[in-house]
């Protein structure tokens, strides 16, 4: 079977690389990566150099001049990546294209593949973010997808509710948890090391991106968050990008204005899946709306302070708190992450996002496939 995985960002890289690893081992399938979005950015830190690092081949490419983050620019790399993905598309002529998340990257190739009449299996889908765009992306290329990989049951019959066939909706897990159960991190020290710094007795990670189905300013937003940040003098705070979202450049500049007068934080780019995994082991919590809070954050019994409407709807574990964007919430949240008997609801905590296998299992369903015809299918009544 030859299958086409295709990677739009630093985030689902993170997640698809061991499933990319584990299926390029299995001599059933030929396996060909597509890079695009983000990755050949250098705003957001050239992130396909990551790929190359994890020893995989980037076969096909596409590349844009620059990311905006407004609506002018955006439409624009959607419109040039259904055009690009189409010729990749046409000239690969895959019988699969694997698929993970809800970009509107991932969307604009995921039309190209039903122009060609190519099935599509979709990992990840069924949740919802409230606070996105991109939540009416990830249903939109549900239905234009053909095998549907979830990482729970009410995920699951979420899909089905849109119309999807059952019996190619799978419970697999997260492939965030996958990840984390296969990759070696850092230490303490190997961190301090590599960034030239000290941990201290509390540190944050912040990872903030732009609701983008929101009215509410993004500016005002980040500036009410660092208002907060700027009372914690005598603790660490580690800054990484926000994604390729409307409203990232504001994020970015505010981020950059803090840390130049703020010397107890430091700001990043990109940290890498590896380094990211590893600070958020060694963090008291994760601050801010990225999914890692939610899907990885509560394996390593941290807490997360999950701020505003952004990832509003995914199942949440006990360790995470969901608090409005005020200054006084955060604050508020902090003294309570801080408190002994906080940690203590972790251990009869709920995960919600399996406990590893998700690539085994997903290539598994996929060699049962070999000789079925999934493009043609028909909407499945409830």
């Amino acid at each position: 079977m030859k299958v086409s995985i295709l990677t739009s960002s630093r985030a689902d890289f993170g997640l698809l690389k061991n499933l990319i690893h584990e299926i390029k081992k299995d001599k059933k399938f030929s396996v060909s990566v597509i890079a695009s979005g983000s990755h050949f950015s250098k705003k957001f830190g050239e992130t396909y150099r990551e790929i190359i690092k994890d020893k995989i081949k980037i076969d096909q490419k596409i590349v844009f001049k620059s990311i905006s983050d407004d609506v002018d620019g955006i439409s624009q790399i959607f419109g040039k990546c259904v055009e690009k993905t189409t010729k990749i598309l046409k000239k690969t002529n895959p019988d699969l294209l694997i698929v993970v998340g809800d970009r509107y990257e991932i969307l604009a190739s995921v039309i190209s593949a039903n122009f060609l009449k190519i099935s599509v299996a979709h990992i990840h889908g069924g949740e919802l973010t409230f606070g996105a765009i991109d939540d009416a992306f990830r249903h939109s290329i549900t239905k234009m997808s053909h095998i549907h990989f979830t990482a729970n049951k009410v995920y699951r019959q979420r899909v089905i509710q849109l119309g999807e066939n059952p019996k190619n909706v799978h419970v697999v897990g997260g492939l965030g948890v996958d990840s984390l159960m296969k990759t070696k991190l850092l230490t303490k020290s190997e961190l301090e090391k590599k960034y030239n710094f000290i941990f201290r007795k509390k540190n944050f990670l912040v990872c903030f991106h732009p609701e983008t189905s929101s009215n509410v300013s993004t500016k005002k937003q980040i500036n009410e968050i660092l208002s907060a940040l700027k009372e914690l003098k005598d603790s660490l705070i580690i800054f990484t990008m926000p994604g390729a979202d409307l409203g990232n450049k504001i994020i970015k500049k505010e981020i950059k204005k803090f840390v130049k007068i703020n010397k107890n934080s430091f700001f990043r780019e990109s940290l890498g899946q590896v380094n990211y995994f590893s600070f958020l082991k060694q963090v008291d919590a994760i601050i801010g709306n990225s999914s890692s809070g939610i899907l990885e954050m509560p394996y390593f019994k941290k807490a997360t302070l999950n701020l505003g409407n952004r990832q509003f709807g995914r199942l949440c574990s006990q360790s995470v708190i969901n608090i409005r964007i005020k200054k006084n919430d955060i604050l508020k949240s902090i003294k309570k992450i801080s408190l002994p008997n906080f940690y203590k609801r972790m251990k009869n905590s709920k995960k919600f996002y399996g406990k590893g296998g998700t690539s085994k299992s997903i290539i598994k369903i996929l060699r049962k496939l070999e000789d079925k015809n999934l493009f043609q299918k028909k909407f499945f009544n409830i």
